[in-house]
């Protein structure tokens, strides 16, 4: 024998709520609860009724009563499997990207450490790298030139050593034993 339908709490405002609700989920939200408290429908039956699988009414039934009769926060699911919104990653990662356009260094370690404290909970590598490349960051190769290096000095030294060192390299010496 089935179990007897909870959710009596939340009746009268899921009532109410029906009468002027025009969004179809949100419906469909009111009808799991309301259908089984006011005519014992059984959740196969609401399941039917409501044009749902057995699962998701008790999913939505149960959510509504947890959330003492709200239903906009059920309603308004994020991407699949993710852990914030877009707009919470884009307020996370704010003082990470600012700091890489005033010329500092995007270090994933770091994000991915902030994230984890952030998040409360162990998270992959790849989702700070998912992260990153959901809002236009990339991993980048390193440039083949030392952003440090003195243009002029290596010119000058070309200058002076330069053809030496290229005379030495056309005589085989300098290669080492096989010379």
């Amino acid at each position: 024998m089935a179990r007897p339908p909870c959710g009596e709490e939340v009746l009268l405002s899921a009532q109410q709520q029906l009468s002027t609700e025009t969004d179809v989920n949100v419906l469909r939200t009111l009808q799991a609860v309301v259908f089984p408290l006011l005519y014992g429908m059984s959740t196969e039956e609401t399941a039917q009724a409501v044009g749902r699988s057995p699962r998701w009414v008790t999913s939505a039934r149960n959510g509504y009563i947890r959330q003492q009769g709200i239903t906009k926060k059920i309603t308004g699911r994020k991407r699949n499997h993710a852990h914030m919104s877009i707009t919470e990653e884009e307020s996370f990662l704010a003082p990470f990207l600012e700091s890489a356009r005033c010329g500092g260094v995007l270090v994933v370690g770091e994000i991915h450490r902030a994230l984890q404290t952030h998040l409360g909970c162990e998270v992959a590598l790849a989702t700070a790298y998912n992260l990153l490349h959901r809002h236009g960051w990339r991993k980048l190769a390193p440039d083949k030139r030392n952003v440090a290096a003195d243009a002029q000095a290596q010119e000058e030294w070309e200058k002076n050593f330069g053809d030496d060192f290229s005379k030495l390299k056309k005589h085989g010496k300098g290669q080492g034993r096989s010379g």
